[in-house]
C-alpha cells in the first residue's frame, strides 16, 4: 500500500439550488458571505475537487436573485452583487459587503484586495520581516482566493490541468467576522488534521554530522539534565553525502552512512525505547543515482538497465515514479524505524506539468502515504499555498540569527492563521549567521514553548548548537525550565489540537480575531491568544540596560487577567507595556482560566496520558474546561476514541473534576491531582471523591499567592470535589514586593532605589505622579508604573 492508492475525503459538488448559471458564467452561493464565481468562454465548469478546494457541499443559504436579460443582482444578508453577465471586468462585476463603514467595503472585479496577510513559503535566509501571501481576513471586509490555476483532482486521485481561459475564484465577504471566515475556509479546503500527541513535546534538531555514538551521548546528557524531548530530527548527513563527483552532489540520498550509523535499526529502536520519534531529512530533487543501495531495485522498476548506471530522474509528475519512490526508497526505511519524513524541497516551483508545484505534490502524496502504517498522517514540509493546512506540519526555514528575525516570528506565526495555517514549526534560536547573544536565545526558546511546535535547530557551526549548557548560567536555566514547561503543557496543547481539527480554531490566533472593532488589537502584532485560556506576548527586543528587563506591548481585553507565572492581577480593556526579566515571559490567564498540565514523569520523554495531573486555576470568574484525551496516534479521529474530563471552577463553592466519560481505556486507572490556585488568598479546603473524604496536602505560597492542593490517587471514574470553606478570594497584588524586585535588579544608585521604594510604600498606586517628579530613567519609570497601575 502507498499514497498512490489513497485519496483525501472530498465533497466537491455544490448543491444545484445554490447555483446561478448562464452560458459562460456560474455563480455558487456557498454561504451568505462566500461566493464562488466562474467564467468560461467554452461554458465548461469545474465540479471536481482541486488542489485548493475539496468541499463545496455547504448547506444552501438564504439568497435572492433579481435578473434581467442584461444584468444579474444577487442579495444575501451579507452581500450585494451586481453582474452584467459578460466576461468578468471591473465595470461589470461589483460586490458590496453590507454593514460596512466605508466605501472600501465595495469591490469591483480586478481591484487589489488589502488583507491582513497570511503566510509564506519559507523564511530561508530571512533576516527580519518578509512579504506575506494573502489570507482570508481583511479589515475592508472581503478577500479573494483565486483557484483558477490550480490542478483538478481526478476521480482516481491524480491531478489534471484545467482549461487556461477559465476564471474560478472565491469571494470571502465576512466583514470583521474573522473567525467565521477562517472556519469556512477550513470547510472549503478541508479541515486541519488531528496531530499525534507526541509532536507537542520538544524537538531536537541540528544540521550537524552526527554519529550514532554522538547522538546517543547527547540524548543521554539531556536525560541526565532532565531536559525532555519527544522528537529526534536527523538532518541530511544520515545518508551518504561525500560521493564521487561523477554522480553530482550528495544533497539527495537514501543510503545510510554506515560509518556514522553502523546499525540504523538499532539506533532508531534505541530512540523509540526513550519515547522519542525520529524523522530524517530528505532532499529528493536529484533522484536516485547508481551509488544508492536501492538503485538496482529502482532502476529495474523504472525500465532502466542497472548496469548502465543511468540515474533515475526525479519526476513528481510521473505516477509510476512516485509509486517506486515510495515503495523502494521510503517504505523500507520506515519499516526500519523512521516515523515520518522531513521534506526539504528547495528547488523551485516548476514541473513537466505547467503550473504544478512539485512542493504541493510532495506534500500531498507524502501525507497520504504516511497513513499506511495505521497511524496519523503526518508530513514535515514547507507551505505550498492556501489549503496547505491539510498537510501539517510546516517548517519555516533557515532564518538569520538576529533580533529582527526573532521579532518577526510571533507576528508571522499568528498571521498564518488568517490563511488557516496553524501548525508552523520554526528554527527556534535561529539557524545561521548572526551573532552570539544569550539573552536572544533565551527569549527565542520562550517563544518556541508558546508556539504551535517547538523545534530547536541550528546550522553546522561548531559554536552554534542549542544545547542549554552552551550558554551562560541564566540562559541555561531559562532554557531548561521552559523546555520542561513545554512537556508539562501537553494536556492543554492536545486539547487545543482537537479544537483546531474539530472546530476550526487554531491554537494561535491574532488578537484582532476576537475584538475586530478595537483598534488596539491591530497595534500588537506580536501578541496572540494561545488556546482558549491564555494570551502570550513574547519579548523580542534586548533588555533595557537600566532595568535589566525586556518590554513587550500588550493589549488585555476587558475583564480581569493574571500573570500566568506570578499571579499578578491586571484589569483589562487597555494597552500596556509589560516588563519582564530574562527569566520571565509575559503570559496572561483570564479570570477563571483553567490550564491542565502534567507533572514530568520519571521517563521525561513519555507523553502518554499522565497519571499525575497538574491544573493551574485562576480566580475571578466561574468556568468549565473540557480536557480531551485519546490514544494519541490512532489513524481515525472517531468520537468513540475520545474520553473527556470536565474541570469546573465555581468561585464561591469549589473546584470539580468530573468522572472521565468515554473511552477510559486510554487513561491510567488512577490519577493524582495537584491543583494550583494562583492569585488567591489562602483558604481551607475539603477534598472528597464520590462523597468520601480524600487524603490531600494543602500548602500556600504567600509570595506567589498560590494555594496548592495535592490529592492521593483517585480512580479516573470517580468525581473529585475540592470545596472552599470561604470561597476562592482573589489576592491583592503585592505591589511593594513587585516594585522591590524591579528596584533590586535596576542598575541605579542605591540611595535612589531606597527613595523610590519609600515613595511607593507611602503612596501606593498614587505614587506614579511623585515618581515622574523624581526624573527616573524612562524604562524604570515604565516598569514600576506597570505594577502600580496593574489593577
Amino acid at each position: 500500500m502507498n499514497g498512490m492508492n489513497e485519496k483525501l475525503d472530498a465533497r466537491p459538488m455544490a448543491a444545484k439550488e445554490s447555483m446561478i448559471q448562464g452560458k459562460n458564467y456560474r455563480i455558487t452561493v456557498l454561504t451568505e458571505s462566500l461566493l464562488r464565481l466562474e467564467y468560461s468562454r467554452e461554458g465548461v465548469f469545474e465540479d471536481r475537487a482541486t488542489q485548493t478546494v475539496l468541499n463545496r457541499d455547504f448547506p444552501v443559504p438564504a439568497f435572492k436573485v433579481s435578473e434581467t436579460a442584461e444584468e444579474l443582482k444577487l442579495f444575501t444578508s451579507a452581500l450585494e452583487m451586481t453582474y452584467n453577465k459578460r466576461e468578468f471586468a471591473p465595470n461589470g462585476l461589483f460586490i458590496k459587503v453590507t454593514g460596512g463603514r466605508s466605501n472600501e467595503t465595495n469591490w469591483h472585479y480586478g481591484d487589489p484586495v488589502k488583507d491582513l496577510g497570511g503566510t509564506a513559503r519559507t523564511l530561508d535566509e530571512a533576516d527580519g520581516a518578509i512579504p506575506l501571501e494573502s489570507g482570508v481576513v481583511s479589515r475592508n471586509g472581503f478577500s479573494i482566493v483565486d483557484d483558477s490555476s490550480s490542478m483538478a483532482i481526478t476521480e482516481d486521485g491524480w491531478v489534471e490541468v484545467r482549461p487556461k481561459d477559465s476564471i474560478d475564484f472565491y469571494f470571502f465577504g465576512y466583514g470583521h467576522r474573522y473567525q467565521e471566515a477562517v472556519k469556512d475556509l477550513y470547510y472549503l479546503c478541508g479541515k486541519t488534521p488531528l496531530l499525534p500527541r507526541w509532536v507537542f513535546g520538544n524537538w531536537w534538531s541540528r544540521y550537524h554530522r552526527y554519529t550514532e555514538k554522538e547522538y546517543k551521548e547527547l540524548m543521554e546528557r539531556f536525560e541526565q539534565e532532565r531536559i525532555p524531548f519527544s522528537v529526534a530530527v536527523v538532518d541530511m548527513d544520515w545518508h551518504l553525502v561525500d560521493i564521487d563527483p561523477k554522480y553530482g552532489s550528495g544533497w539527495t540520498g537514501y543510503t545510510w552512512n554506515r560509518d556514522f550509523f553502523p546499525d540504523p535499526g538499532e539506533f532508531m529502536d534505541w530512540l523509540h525505547g526513550r519515547n522519542m520519534k525520529i524523522t530524517l531529512n530528505v532532499h529528493p530533487a536529484d533522484g536516485v543515482r547508481a551509488y544508492e543501495e536501492a538503485y538496482e531495485r529502482v532502476a529495474k522498476r523504472m525500465g532502466i538497465n542497472p548496469d548502465s548506471g543511468e540515474p533515475v530522474q526525479f519526476d513528481v509528475t510521473d505516477r509510476h515514479f512516485l509509486e517506486v519512490y515510495f515503495e523502494e526508497l521510503h517504505h523500507p526505511l520506515e519499516d526500519e524505524g523512521v516515523d515520518f519524513w522531513w521534506l526539504d524541497w528547495q528547488q523551485g516551483t516548476v514541473t513537466k506539468i505547467p503550473g504544478l508545484d512539485p512542493l504541493w505534490m510532495l506534500n500531498h502524496f507524502h501525507y497520504l502515504d504516511s497513513a499506511r502504517r495505521g497511524k496519523r498522517r503526518l508530513t514535515f514540509s514547507r507551505y505550498a499555498g492556501i489549503g496547505s493546512h491539510r498537510y501539517p506540519i510546516g517548517f519555516s526555514g533557515d532564518t538569520v540569527i538576529t533580533w529582527d528575525s526573532l521579532r518577526f516570528q510571533p507576528y508571522f506565526t499568528a498571521t498564518a492563521s488568517n490563511a488557516g495555517y496553524g501548525w508552523w514549526s520554526h528554527d527556534i534560536g535561529g539557524h545561521m549567521h548572526g551573532v552570539r547573544d544569550d539573552e536572544m536565545t533565551a527569549r527565542w526558546v520562550q517563544l518556541g514553548v508558546f508556539s504551535p511546535l517547538n523545534r530547536l535547530h541550528s546550522t553546522d557551526n561548531p559554536f552554534n548548537g542549542k544545547e542549554p549548557w552552551k550558554y551562560n548560567k541564566i540562559t541555561q536555566s531559562v532554557m531548561e525550565e521552559f523546555l520542561r514547561l513545554r512537556h508539562k503543557m501537553v494536556p492543554y496543547l492536545y486539547t487545543m489540537n482537537r479544537y483546531a481539527s474539530r472546530d476550526g480554531q487554531p491554537l494561535v490566533r491574532p488578537m484582532y480575531w476576537l475584538e475586530p472593532e478595537r483598534e488596539e488589537t491591530y497595534d500588537v502584532p506580536n501578541e496572540y491568544y494561545f488556546g482558549t485560556e491564555l494570551i502570550a506576548a513574547p519579548i523580542t527586543d534586548p533588555a533595557d540596560p537600566c532595568t535589566c528587563m525586556g518590554c513587550a506591548k500588550a493589549w488585555l481585553p476587558k475583564g480581569t487577567w493574571f500573570d500566568f507565572f506570578t499571579g499578578r492581577r491586571y484589569e483589562g480593556g487597555r494597552l500596556l507595556s509589560v516588563w519582564r526579566s530574562v527569566e520571565e515571559m509575559p503570559v496572561f490567564a483570564r479570570a477563571g482560566a483553567i490550564v491542565p498540565m502534567q507533572e514530568l514523569p520519571e521517563q521525561m520523554n513519555d507523553l502518554s496520558n499522565p497519571e499525575k495531573m497538574e491544573i493551574y486555576v485562576f480566580p475571578g470568574a466561574d468556568n468549565c474546561f473540557t480536557l480531551w484525551e485519546d490514544e494519541g496516534d490512532s489513524l481515525e479521529d472517531a468520537d468513540e476514541n475520545w474520553v473527556c474530563t470536565k474541570l469546573t471552577l465555581k468561585n464561591k463553592e469549589g473546584f470539580f473534576v468530573s468522572a472521565a466519560q468515554g473511552n477510559i481505556s486510554v487513561l491510567p486507572e488512577k490519577r493524582t491531582w495537584t491543583l494550583h490556585f494562583r492569585g488567591v488568598e489562602n483558604t481551607t479546603v475539603k477534598v472528597q471523591a464520590e462523597g468520601l473524604n480524600v487524603a490531600a496536602e494543602q500548602s500556600y505560597d504567600a509570595a506567589a499567592c498560590t494555594l496548592t492542593v495535592r490529592t492521593a490517587e483517585i480512580p479516573v471514574t470517580s468525581a473529585l470535589e475540592v470545596q472552599f470553606e470561604e470561597g476562592l478570594l482573589t489576592a491583592e497584588n503585592h505591589m511593594n514586593q513587585f516594585v522591590y524586585e524591579i528596584l533590586e535588579r535596576a542598575q541605579i544608585a542605591y540611595d535612589l532605589k531606597e527613595a523610590v521604594l519609600k515613595t511607593v510604600e507611602e503612596l501606593g498606586e498614587k505614587a506614579v505622579s511623585a515618581l515622574f517628579a523624581m526624573e527616573l530613567d524612562e524604562a524604570l519609570l515604565c516598569a514600576v508604573t506597570e505594577v502600580l497601575t496593574a489593577c
